[in-house]
């Protein structure tokens, strides 16, 4: 009986220092500043409501923490498309204005490599923008980060939730410097080739429910040039 239990004690304290290492692995590259933040050049800021509850629309295979909205929206409960969300949203600029709509598609990743800190999401934006036209982004998220530092603290705590203030970038990729690649569709910025990154702020988080209170942003960097030869653009 005695080996039993130093067998089962063995693999608990296992387990426990694997899951350690995986979380506070010192070796792992960490996240850096985002080239976006200090760039000089003009910006598009979006900001969207990060909360299903909160969007216009939100749906995926109906039994992930976040629950669809609005409740009766069609579900992606099909195999090649299970490990799919979509979410329709609300776009406003810096000031808080109505600017457009966001449409978003993320898919889990096959590239997820835990133990180099990658949790991987590809997804896709289509935005539309009265003013300025609309643009396709395309990018690959990593997820790690906020799981470490919101959902396995909401885990460890007695309540199964999360406070805090807590702000991270997702967009790695695939552009050279981790930023999101994006295209110009019509309007003002058609053709244009650009970058953009994503972030996400959240200040509560529960394992029953998912996110609580939540915001994201989208930093959409123009051409220098374009920006030169095109003054009456009103840029947020």
């Amino acid at each position: 009986m005695k080996y039993v239990i130093s067998l089962v004690l063995g693999l608990l304290v296992g387990a426990g220092l694997f899951a350690a290492g995986l979380l506070f692995n010192p070796f792992a590259a960490a996240g850096g500043l985002s080239p976006l933040s200090v760039s000089k050049s003009e910006v598009i800021a979006l900001n969207f409501a990060n909360v299903p509850a909160e969007s216009i629309a939100y749906t995926n295979d109906g039994e992930s923490v976040q629950q669809p909205h609005p409740e009766k929206v069609l579900q992606l409960w099909e195999a090649p498309i299970r490990t799919t969300s979509a979410m329709t949203t609300v776009m406003r600029d810096a000031r808080n204005r109505v600017a457009g709509i966001g449409v978003k598609f993320m898919s889990d990743s096959e590239t997820t490599r835990l133990l180099q800190r990658d949790m991987i999401v590809d997804s896709v934006w289509y935005i539309y923008l009265p003013e300025h036209g609309s643009l396709f982004v395309e990018q690959t998220e990593n997820y790690f980060p906020f799981v470490r530092e919101v959902v396995f603290p909401a885990w460890r705590s007695s309540a199964n939730g999360w406070r805090g203030n807590w702000r991270g970038d997702l967009s790695t990729g695939p552009g050279a410097l981790g930023t999101a690649k994006v295209i110009g569709g019509s309007g003002r910025i058609e053709g244009l080739r650009m970058e953009g990154v994503e972030a996400m702020t959240v200040q509560a988080f529960s394992l029953d429910k998912g996110l609580v209170s939540a915001e994201g942003s989208l930093l959409i960097e123009l051409p220098a040039s374009r920006v030169a030869d095109d003054e009456v653009m009103d840029l947020p």
